[in-house]
């Protein structure tokens, strides 16, 4: 597991959010959700309608933390913790605003917390929990081997740093 870098601080209000690709993030919710949380923690499943998670935190949180399927050219299977690099909307020309942001159906989590910056809404903590997965184009039903047996490692992660932050 990869963490480095990552401050961890007492947070009142955590919201996990998960995103799905391969399924890897509907998964990994389904696994959270039939754990007991403290009070202020929120499990949600937002599926690729990044404008959901936008619309949740907007009723403001202290950290978000974002399951999802990554591309790093990693080996299948590998779980890493990054804190995004979320791009700010106004040095953006019009035309790439538009390109990046006109179409909230089908954000990607970059493009969700892209917005959820711009309306300033986006919690100071933000970390992606990624698996890297064999493929983030593949259309199908069911987790790629690698992607499955990575699911209770991402779980564990999550549970981790909902931990740090709240303890």
């Amino acid at each position: 597991m990869k963490s480095k870098g990552v401050r961890h601080e007492r947070l009142d209000d955590v919201a996990v959010r998960t995103h799905q690709i391969d399924g890897v993030g509907a998964v990994v919710a389904e696994r959270l959700l039939a754990l007991s949380w403290p009070d202020g923690v929120t499990i949600m499943d937002v599926g690729i309608g990044g404008i959901h998670m936008v619309q949740e935190l907007m009723g403001g949180v202290d950290a978000l933390v974002v399951v999802d399927a990554v591309d790093l050219g990693l080996d299948p299977g590998t779980v890493v913790v990054q804190r995004p690099d979320v791009a700010d909307v106004s040095d953006l020309s019009a035309a790439q605003r538009r390109d990046e942001l006109a179409d909230m159906h089908f954000a990607t989590p970059e493009r969700a917390l892209m917005l959820a910056r711009a309306l300033g809404v986006l919690p100071s903590t933000t970390l992606i929990v990624g698996v890297q997965t064999t493929d983030t184009q593949r259309v199908g039903r069911g987790l790629s081997r690698p992607t499955g047996a990575a699911v209770q490692a991402a779980v564990d992660e999550v549970i981790r740093i909902v931990g740090d932050l709240s303890g």
